[in-house]
């Protein structure tokens, strides 16, 4: 478990920094108190050692901000919580509830099958054994889509990749400034292609590939990954470092290619 989930008074740390930077520099300590159910008293002990351990500088007295320091370590645990977060939804919850998958050849209802992912998709299996089984929850044909429950093991998955193309603006030349041939190998090693920008889906179509996702792409990219699918994202340069923000936020690795012929 992180670090700040292990005792109560590290949630309550999180909470108190959390409104200090939402309504700095003018900090009331009564209205901290009412919203996450402390006295005020509480507030000001929280407030001390926020700032002896230089997370929050004091301007005056109430009145105070967020150092840099702060603001990482509110970020370092904001992350730590939602991949916590998805651990508890992916890994724990679906423990007792029911998946959907694609079953590889007929199966009977409450019979124990094994789970994989593949290209994205999970598919069920009674003869093909892996780390991951559950029983399915009626008949179904290969080929249809079956519920899956009481699910035991983990589901392998393949390290997915990133590979983020940059292309140029069309006031730097657009498509007509990318280097053609070398897109052309980096889309031979992906199965999952996005496209970001008018540029970058016309440099896709010189090479006859329509990508699988154009409108919202960082987060399709996000979930593919977490699905263990690798993916190739083509992006016009000025998009591109919003997509990297969101890549690290998820602690995704990610490699950066600049495609633009000088």
């Amino acid at each position: 478990m992180i670090k700040i989930l292990q005792t109560k008074s590290g949630v309550t740390k999180f909470q108190v920094l959390i409104e200090i930077a939402a309504h700095q520099p003018n900090v009331r300590q009564k209205e901290i108190a009412a919203k996450i159910g402390i006295t005020p008293q509480a507030v000001s002990e929280y407030i001390k050692e926020l700032v002896n351990d230089g997370l929050i500088v004091t301007e005056g007295r109430v009145r105070y901000r967020i150092t840099k320091e702060g603001v990482e370590w509110v970020l370092d645990n904001a992350t730590e919580m939602k991949q916590y977060a998805r651990f508890v939804m992916e890994d724990i919850i679906n423990h007792i509830s029911t998946w959907t998958a694609i079953a590889k050849e007929d199966v009977k209802e409450d019979q124990q099958v094994y789970l994989k992912m593949e290209g994205g998709l999970l598919y069920v299996s009674s003869m093909e054994k892996t780390g991951a089984s559950g029983n399915v929850i009626s008949d179904a044909s290969a080929g249809e889509d079956v519920g899956v429950t009481s699910l035991r093991g983990l589901i392998d998955l393949e390290n997915a990749t990133i590979t983020i193309c940059k292309v140029p603006r069309i006031e730097r030349g657009g498509s007509r400034k990318v280097d053609i041939e070398r897109l052309r190998a980096l889309t031979s090693s992906k199965s999952y292609i996005a496209a970001i920008g008018v540029e970058a889906l016309i440099a896709l179509r010189k090479l006859n590939i329509a990508p699988n996702v154009m409108f919202g792409s960082n987060e399709s990219v996000i979930e593919a990954a977490y699905h263990g699918l690798s993916s190739l994202v083509v992006s016009v340069d000025e998009q591109v470092p919003s997509l990297l923000n969101r890549l690290e936020t998820e602690n995704l690795e990610y490699e950066l290619v600049d495609l633009t012929l000088e």
